[in-house]
């Protein structure tokens, strides 16, 4: 049965099934674990208010997501797309159409600001 709004127990369980498919991925699981090896406990509520704030608006997160992303390196853009892969098969899997719409579009807009820091231009979009 798929979610038809989204909640904060929704995000939750996007986020958990989300970073778990991150974390099995050959692609982008290296990168996220070399960030975040140890780590993940304090990360997991951290993106659960991120989602929260973008989705409901709810302002639960603080905190400069592209200063921290722009910190990364070895990034290509093939982890955009696999990104933007798993994160579309995710919410789709577990959203109603209309749900998932929104998340999608919130998503593309995450991938393309990140493609302009890394790479100064935007190639990657769902």
């Amino acid at each position: 049965m798929k979610f038809e709004t989204v909640t904060e127990k929704s995000i939750r369980v996007l986020v958990d099934t989300f970073y778990d498919r991150v974390r099995k991925d050959d692609v982008l699981g290296p990168v996220f674990d070399e960030a975040l090896h140890g780590k993940w406990d304090e990360h997991m509520p951290r993106m659960y208010a991120f989602w929260s704030t973008v989705l409901l608006g709810t302002a639960r997160f603080q905190g400069n997501v592209f200063g921290k992303h722009m910190a990364l390196s070895g990034i290509r853009e093939e982890h955009f797309e696999r990104w933007l892969s798993l994160f579309k098969r995710t919410a789709t899997d577990l959203f109603e159409n209309a749900a998932s719409r929104e998340m999608l579009l919130v998503a593309d807009r995450i991938a393309g600001s990140l493609q302009l820091g890394y790479f100064g231009e935007r190639t990657v979009r769902l």
